[in-house]
């Protein structure tokens, strides 16, 4: 996935970090080979928003992430507007989805 950056404020990081995810671990996904992206229709509005999953996110077993993409003077931004460690249930989920 090419992008420029991450467009971080005090509207999605609170939200993000609420849930113990790091910054950097949020950052992280994006450059992993074995991250899959998806399109979230349930929750796109007036922006299309998408799920970024993958399994290995030491300690826990994964990282989903929601986000959206924001472009500014041509630049590609990803910005995240949600963030959690994955249930063992959507780690087995993803395992299987992958192997397609």
């Amino acid at each position: 996935m090419e992008f420029d950056g991450f467009d971080w404020d005090q509207g999605n990081w609170p939200k993000c970090g609420k849930h113990g995810v790091s910054k950097g671990e949020i950052e992280a996904v994006f450059t992993q080979v074995n991250v899959l992206v998806f399109r979230d229709r349930s929750h796109s509005g007036d922006e299309d928003r998408y799920l970024a999953f993958t399994p290995n996110a030491a300690p826990r077993q994964g990282v989903l992430i929601g986000f959206t993409e924001r472009v500014r003077d041509g630049l590609r931004y990803i910005r995240p507007v949600t963030a959690r460690y994955m249930h063992a249930k959507e780690v087995s989920r993803y395992e299987h989805t992958k192997d397609r």
